[in-house]
């Protein structure tokens, strides 16, 4: 009578199911996150902040104040750029009012990858807004040199003192000498 062999396990496939097929699938999640978007859509305002920072993983990151109407409260928005030319582009605008396209990664596993969802994919510096109509106007602007400066055909006439006319009590005006 023949004795049956027990069966050998493998102690690779083990190691295949606990380890290998889980950071395949961690790997396979992060890929889909990181390049399918949620939504995306563009944000107007003045960027505040801008910059790298982490601890092991740099990230770009900044914030941009949405306001709406002058003398309102600004509502902030926070951003992380992946890319570092659009970071360098943004960082030049600095001060100016600027549109940021981007897109909203939603279920990003790390913060090291971005500590937001919303990831700007460009910038764009646009014009101040327009007042709206009825409200208060911006001055108009002053030449900086004086008409007269500016037609030679003018004539330029010296100014004079203005007259001062005499006091009826019989006073000297300032500047005059007494009689």
């Amino acid at each position: 009578m023949a004795s049956i062999a027990p069966k050998r396990r493998k102690p690779w496939k083990w190691l295949f199911w606990l380890v290998v097929v889980p950071v395949a699938l961690f790997a396979g999640y992060t890929w889909v996150v990181l390049n399918w978007s949620y939504s995306e859509g563009e944000r107007a305002g003045y960027v505040q902040k801008l910059s790298k920072r982490g601890w092991l993983c740099k990230t770009w990151e900044g914030e941009l104040a949405l306001v709406t109407m002058p003398g309102t409260v600004a509502e902030k928005f926070f951003f992380t750029v992946p890319d570092p030319a659009v970071a360098q582009r943004i960082n030049a605008s600095i001060g100016q009012r600027v549109t940021l396209d981007y897109q909203q990664h939603v279920g990003i596993p790390s913060s090291c990858f971005a500590e937001t969802d919303y990831f700007v994919t460009d910038v764009r510096v646009v014009d101040e807004p327009t007042l709206l109509p009825g409200s208060a106007r911006p001055a108009p602007e002053v030449p900086a040199t004086p008409p007269a400066a500016q037609s030679p055909a003018l004539p330029v006439v010296p100014e004079t003192p203005p007259a001062v006319a005499p006091d009826p009590a019989g006073n000297p005006q300032p500047g005059e000498t007494p009689k």
